[in-house]
Order: structure tokens, then C-alpha cells, then sequence
């Protein structure tokens, strides 16, 4: 007789993933909830006395190079490890992450938790959306509801942690609250470990092995001396004191614009490639670049916005001292309470006789950010500290403006990408965001609490800008971008939804 589904109607997998990435959201936010004060603040508090510029530049590129990672853990899940093993190293590898930081070793530990969590967040975030993916089978209708209910349980993890870690590492001690998101990962690690004989069997093995009997021998030598010299080359730069924090940025930076940059040069001059196609990728482009000003904003969410919380907004307005950290609760807080809504108007716009173009979804989803700074000029001219609910409300302004940009964003990459390079093109995706930090890490050092409305009014600016710019592009995108332009969409393909920032 069929056993019936445990969790919510759905394959019983479904339930153990649910509450792993609940739990490694958890980890995650919560760890970045306090990292930047913990950075910045002084050493005789309990902090590392870094000079706040810095430190806001270095989590901008620890945000870019885990996108960047998650594209190389995709592939080493599909072509090495499969998606169980991935999922597991990466928890591991993230719960090592947050040892580092409990421990009180000052900087080394800081820099070698970043580069555990880097590789397995890498590891882990790609394989286990992918996991839920495999529990369904292509024709199903309970695929979309099953990432729902998948993506929901990352919202919760991402509301609640920076409300128990950043109350903990902010009111008691920091490596305390890192702890706790230490103890968070080891929670989501033993739900895995028990759950994970209800995944599907595909998960278990690389979906595109590499048969490296078959792999020349020459060829491996090569990869293998390369490697070595990277490494090596890291090493005696981090001893003779050449690798400076500093040029740790903008290395970063660097690599998270010209990765990108390459990605669209090998699919455009591909033979694999056809001409219709192309004129898609081009359409792309500047999307692609509309989606990298956007999380130019939304990501600076754990760096100028923590700092501005901090410093700037009245954090004894509600008659009780209130930990800055709440604050980065409150866009997946929004995310909860409006994404039903956005789904049920983006069905009805659908039905308009012509309906919004991916174009003008995007440009709104900018200006939207763009307003969200904006915002924030009014209490940055007034005198003394500003009322919370200005901060309240631009978080929740550039949420509303993600909801309008992530979703579709991933949608058109699906539609857009050439047939030969479909899921390379998802990975793309992903790298808008790491290039969209890179150059966050460059503007970040800008900031300054004694010119904060001059800081709000150029980058927000900036981006209505970009905004009416794609908008005036639209009728020559529309073209390409939408799916009734009457081209060839033999190579489109059916792809999990994206969590946008989380």
C-alpha cells in the first residue's frame, strides 16, 4: 500500500529540506546580523577594530564571492560529488565557519570563517534547492507549490535569527551570538542526516559525471600544477603581508565584473550558439546590468543600512533599547506577508490586454530601489537621531522592489538562455548579484553618517536613472525578452525559483 506524503501533501523529502535550509538561513543571517558591528567595533568591546569603510567593503565581497562559489558548487555537484554529498560538506564546511568566528582568535579566525563558509555555502546552496527540484517529476503542478513551501522556510530562518543572534551578540557577546548560529547549522546538518533517505535517488550521484579515467593524463598535470600555484601564490602573499584586506576587495570586485563579462563573450562567439539567440543575449545584457545596480542597493542591507541603524536611527523609540540587528528582519518579513499577493497581480497584469513587458517589470523593480534611498534623505537632513520607521520603511520599499525584479529576472534567464548554455546562463543569473556586491564594496566606502543624505540622494538617484533608462529601451528589448516574440523557444526549459537575496 503507498505510504502517504508527510509533509503538507508533499513527498516527505520535502519536509527534511524545508527545515535544513530554515535552519542554515538561520546560521547565515544571523551571523550577518552582527558581523559588521563585530568588525568595526573596538577592540576593547569585544570587537576588531577594523576602520568601518573597510569593514563594510570586506561583507560586500564576502556577499559577492558566495555567489560566485555557489556557480563552481553547482558544478561540482553535477559533475563530482552529486547533491547529497555537496549538501552535507557545504553544512559542514559552514558549521566550521561559525566555530571560527565563536572562537575568540581575533582576525585569523575571522578570514578563515569566511573562507569555510564561502566554499560551503557554495556547496550547499545550489545542491539542495536542487534536491527539492528532484523530488518531483517534470509534469507535476506540485513542483511550484513544493518550492513555495521550500522558500517559505527560508524566509522563517532569515526572520527569526537576526532577532535571537543579533540580540545575544549585541546585548551579551558577540562570539556568543555566533555560537548560536554555529549551534543552528549543527541543528539543520542532524534534520539532514535523518531525513535524507525520503530524497529522491537522483540526488545521490553527479547528474553529469566527469569520467576522469577518460580525462588525458597531461591534462590533469596541468589542472593539478595550476591549482598548486594559486594556492601557493595565496600563501606567500598572505605571509609577506601583500595580501592586504584592502587588495582582498578589490581582486574581488574585479573578478565579479569581468566573470560576467566572459560569460556573455563565450556565448555570444560560440558556433553552439545561433543567431536568434544571440539577439536574445544582447537583449539580456541590459538586464543583466538593470539586476546588478538593483543588488548594488538591496545588498547593502548588512553594511550601510546595519551602520545607519546603529549610529543614525533611534534605537530607544519604542521605550526599549532595540539591538540594531532587528532591522535586517524586516525584508524577509516583507517577503512573507506580500509575496502571496505579488503572485496573484502578476497572474491578473497577465491577463491585461497588453500586459507589462520583462523590460518595464524590471525598471519599476529598479526605481523602486532607487526610491528606497531616496527615502532615507528626508530623516538624514534632520538633526539628532530618526525615527526607526524610516529605516522600517525603506527596507520595506526595496523588498517590494525585489519582488518585482528577482522573480521575473529568473524567469527571463530561463526564457532567454541558447539552448546550449541553459544552465550556465542560470549561473549568470546568480553572478548579477555577486557583480552587483563587487561594486557595492567599491561605493560602500563612501559612506559616512555625517554625509549620509549625500550618500542616499547619489546612489538612489543613480538608480531611477538606470530605471528610466531600461524604460526607454523597452520597446527595442520587447522584441527579444518576451515570450509571444515569435522566435524560436525550442531551448526553453523549466527551472526552480530563485530566493532574490536570500
Amino acid at each position: 500500500m503507498r505510504r502517504a506524503p508527510l509533509f503538507a501533501g508533499h513527498p516527505r523529502g520535502l519536509g527534511g529540506l524545508f527545515f535544513t535550509e530554515a535552519w542554515e538561513r538561520f546560521s547565515y543571517y544571523g551571523m550577518r546580523a552582527i558581523l559588521l558591528y563585530y568588525m568595526y567595533g573596538r577592540i576593547s568591546e569585544g570587537g576588531l577594530g577594523f576602520p568601518s569603510d573597510t569593514a563594510k567593503s570586506l561583507i560586500a565581497v564576502y556577499g559577492s564571492a558566495i555567489y560566485l562559489a555557489a556557480i563552481a558548487g553547482g558544478w561540482v555537484s553535477d559533475r563530482l560529488l552529486g547533491a547529497r554529498r555537496s549538501t552535507l560538506l557545504g553544512g559542514l564546511l559552514i558549521m566550521c565557519g561559525h566555530v571560527c568566528l565563536a572562537l575568540p582568535a581575533g582576525r585569523p579566525a575571522l578570514f578563515a570563517s569566511m573562507i569555510f563558509i564561502v566554499l560551503g555555502t557554495g556547496l550547499l546552496k545550489p545542491t539542495i534547492s536542487s534536491s527539492v527540484g528532484d523530488l518531483y517529476s517534470d509534469d507535476t503542478a506540485r513542483r511550484d507549490a513544493g518550492f513555495s513551501i521550500y522558500y517559505m522556510g527560508i524566509s522563517v530562518g532569515a526572520v527569526v535569527a537576526p532577532f535571537a543572534v543579533g540580540t545575544v551578540g549585541q546585548r551579551w557577546n558577540y562570539h556568543l551570538g555566533f555560537s548560536l548560529a554555529a549551534v543552528g547549522m549543527a541543528i539543520g546538518l542532524v534534520v539532514y542526516l535523518v531525513t535524507s533517505r525520503h530524497l529522491s535517488p537522483v540526488s545521490r550521484s553527479p547528474k553529469n559525471p566527469i569520467e576522469l579515467q577518460a580525462v588525458p593524463a597531461g591534462r590533469k598535470v596541468i589542472v593539478g600544477a595550476a591549482g598548486c600555484a594559486v594556492v601557493a601564490a595565496v600563501l606567500i602573499a598572505a605571509v609577506s603581508g601583500a595580501l592586504t584586506a584592502d587588495r582582498v576587495v578589490d581582486l574581488v570586485s574585479a573578478l565579479s565584473i569581468v566573470l560576467p563579462i566572459a560569460y556573455f563573450v563565450v556565448m555570444l562567439r560560440s558556433r553552439r550558439t545561433s543567431r536568434a539567440e544571440r539577439a536574445r543575449v544582447r537583449a539580456y545584457i541590459p538586464l543583466f546590468v538593470a539586476a546588478m545596480v538593483f543588488w548594488v542597493i538591496q545588498e547593502q542591507g548588512a553594511t550601510v543600512i546595519a551602520q545607519y541603524a546603529e549610529q543614525s536611527a533611534d534605537l530607544q523609540a519604542l521605550g526599549f533599547s532595540m539591538p540594531a540587528s532587528w532591522f535586517q528582519s524586516v525584508g524577509s518579513l516583507t517577503l512573507i506577508i506580500l509575496t502571496p499577493a505579488a503572485a496573484v497581480l502578476w497572474v491578473r497584469l497577465g491577463r491585461l490586454r497588453r500586459p507589462p513587458t520583462t523590460g518595464t517589470k524590471f525598471a519599476a523593480g529598479l526605481a523602486i530601489a532607487g526610491l528606497s534611498y531616496l527615502l532615507l534623505v528626508i530623516p538624514s537632513l534632520q538633526a539628532g537621531k530618526s525615527s526607526p520607521g524610516w529605516l522600517v520603511a525603506s527596507l520595506a520599499v526595496v523588498t517590494v522592489g525585489e519582488m518585482c525584479l528577482s522573480p521575473i529576472g529568473l524567469a527571463a534567464t530561463s526564457r532567454l538562455a541558447p539552448a546550449a548554455f541553459a544552465t550556465q546562463t542560470m549561473g549568470l543569473w546568480l553572478a548579477s548579484n555577486a557583480a552587483g556586491q563587487g561594486v557595492s564594496a567599491q561605493i560602500v566606502r563612501f559612506y559616512h553618517p555625517d554625509h549620509a543624505a549625500g550618500y542616499f540622494a547619489a546612489v538612489g538617484a543613480g538608480a531611477v536613472i538606470a530605471a528610466v533608462l531600461l524604460l526607454a529601451a523597452v520597446p527595442l528589448l520587447r522584441r527579444h525578452t518576451e515570450e509571444d516574440d515569435g522566435g524560436d523557444t525550442s531551448h526553453q526549459r523549466s527551472d526552480e525559483p530563485q530566493e532574490g537575496h536570500q
